[in-house]
């Protein structure tokens, strides 16, 4: 993929963590590791998520940035190279982790919805035109409908999407589908019947809870 530079960059950490550790997981989360990410230059904002439901992987982390030079940019490598002791300590202990950079290549609707609903578009279905188009015009078309207020499709980079913990995968040339709304119900409806259009199944669609945002 080339990616977008007019686009804004975005790094999702979507991870699961040992239960022994939830507690001391979000007080890092919510006291060091969002301020610090938004501190760097070229960040826009910070926000978590918590999963409603089933979930193998029930916390969501989202950053926002200028563009995709940020992630090769001299703070964010120095970031990177040089994590706290109290990140060492969570990365270890988080697992299932999925860790995406890309561009958001779509951004439909205005402001941030309570909740939201999403799922992975395969990478198949990125790589044709035709099927990408129709998910594009789907999320266009979606913040139109009662109670969706944003829509997003970020891009998979697998070079910028290198994992951090000891059991991740990285992830293929994918893409991440999401749907914010005032009402949890009617984003996880609209998200399941989009994924059910390219093929992913409801089980594989997911609904979660803003816990809080942080700005630059």
């Amino acid at each position: 993929m080339t990616p977008d530079r007019a686009a804004r960059g975005l790094l999702c950490i979507w991870t699961d963590i040992d239960p022994a550790h939830e507690a001391d997981f979000n007080r890092w989360y919510d006291r060091e590791h969002m301020q610090e990410r938004v501190a760097i230059p070229g960040f826009q904002s910070a926000r978590r998520f918590a999963a409603v439901g089933p979930c193998p992987r029930p916390y969501l982390a989202l950053y926002f940035t200028d563009s995709l030079d940020v992630f090769t940019s001299g703070p964010y490598t120095r970031a990177f190279a040089n994590q706290t002791p109290w990140s060492l300590e969570n990365f270890k202990r988080m697992r299932g982790t999925q860790r995406r950079v890309g561009a958001l290549t779509l951004e439909a609707g205005e402001g941030e919805g309570g909740s939201l609903a999403a799922f992975v578009l395969p990478a198949a279905v990125v790589a044709d035109a035709q099927a990408l188009a129709g998910v594009e015009a789907g999320l266009r078309q979606a913040v139109s409908q009662d109670a969706i207020v944003r829509s997003a499709l970020l891009r998979t980079d697998p070079e910028l999407s290198k994992p951090l913990t000891a059991d991740a995968v990285p992830p293929p040339a994918d893409a991440l589908v999401m749907l914010e709304g005032s009402r949890p119900q009617a984003c996880l409806d609209l998200a399941t019947a989009l994924a059910a259009e390219h093929g992913v199944a409801a089980g594989e669609v997911y609904l979660f809870q803003s816990l809080w945002r942080l700005g630059a």
